[in-house]
């Protein structure tokens, strides 16, 4: 290891930080969310709420006696949202609720699918002779997986998907429409979670390297102790003692939304996007693209050396 030593005098290269800030400001952001789950959970709802901007219509009901409208296939919808001078370029990917069907064998290969063909769609432009200088990244970098709020337990094959989810991207698990529990439910419920996913060995999202300090393994630590985030979503105004804030009223009165006593949005969002948001982009490239594209290329070389052997017979 090379010897660290101080510069007699200023040099001036500890302005790199402020270069690679500018250009970084100029191109941009992006950052790609995929939400999963069964119909009638406030997918939609929620994503609008965290990013403080109508970005995707919902499909909940404008009458008590209409019927659920459904996402019937997997849509990629595209925003650049600006805050402060930053430009994050967001790319949101709707899913069709899975276990609605009498038959859900198999219901969660489509999602699976298109996660793998976006790693494979960027494989392909990185191995191309004159590839772009910036390759547009659709790999996605964060899964929402919505669970129902039932207060029991995860379903077998919420269990199953999570699983299957884990092994291809980051994987963030929130209880949707949590305010249809109490607090003691609510507590209860995501112990019991927490408990299936330990048993069932489910690795799910933020993950621990050597590369962490002490703080950060200790934001890490916090965070799983949290997960999964019990969050409520409301793109509506309420007045709550004279002032107006984003909530919604439910049987009990009223909730509001960025209030830690009533909900784990706040903590959710600040996980998203203030604490996390440039490490779940990280590791998307060199844990889950990395492995994909380590596979990919050991199986065609794999095919390329079993050429000669065919032919020779």
């Amino acid at each position: 290891m090379a010897e660290e030593i101080r510069a007699e005098s200023y040099v001036g290269f500890d302005s790199i930080t402020q270069q690679i800030e500018h250009k970084l400001l100029k191109r941009g952001f992006q950052f790609n969310v995929i939400v999963v789950g069964q119909t009638g959970l406030g997918k939609s709802t929620l994503i609008n709420t965290i990013f403080a901007s109508h970005l995707i219509d919902s499909k909940g009901r404008f009458a008590s006696d209409e019927p659920v409208r459904q996402t019937t296939e997997i849509q990629a919808v595209s925003h650049v949202i600006v805050e402060n001078g930053v430009k994050l370029r967001l790319n949101i990917v709707d899913t069709p609720g899975y276990g609605d069907q009498v038959n859900n064998e198999n219901c969660w290969d489509p999602i699976i699918k298109y996660i793998k063909d976006q790693h494979s769609a960027y494989l392909r432009k990185e191995l191309t002779a004159m590839r772009d200088r910036y390759i547009q990244d659709t790999r996605i970098h964060c899964c929402l997986y919505f669970i129902n709020p039932t207060g029991h337990a995860l379903r077998p094959i919420d269990v199953i998907v999570m699983k299957k989810l884990s092994e291809v991207v980051n994987v963030v698990p929130v209880i949707a429409k949590s305010d249809s529990l109490t607090p003691e439910e609510r507590e209860r419920f995501k112990a019991k979670i927490r408990e299936e996913l330990q048993y069932d060995n489910i690795r799910l999202y933020p993950f621990d390297t050597d590369e962490d300090d002490e703080e950060e393994v200790q934001l890490n630590a916090a965070i799983r102790n949290i997960i999964p985030f019990a969050v409520v979503g409301s793109e509506n105004n309420v007045i709550i003692d004279g002032k107006s804030v984003r909530g919604r009223r439910n049987r009990w009165g009223v909730v509001n939304v960025e209030d830690p006593n009533h909900c784990e949005f706040m903590n959710l969002r600040n996980f998203l996007t203030r604490t996390h948001l440039q490490d779940l982009i990280e590791t998307t490239a060199q844990i889950h693209y990395e492995a994909f594209r380590s596979k990919q290329l050991l199986a065609l070389k794999e095919g390329v050396n079993q050429r000669p052997a065919q032919a020779q017979q």
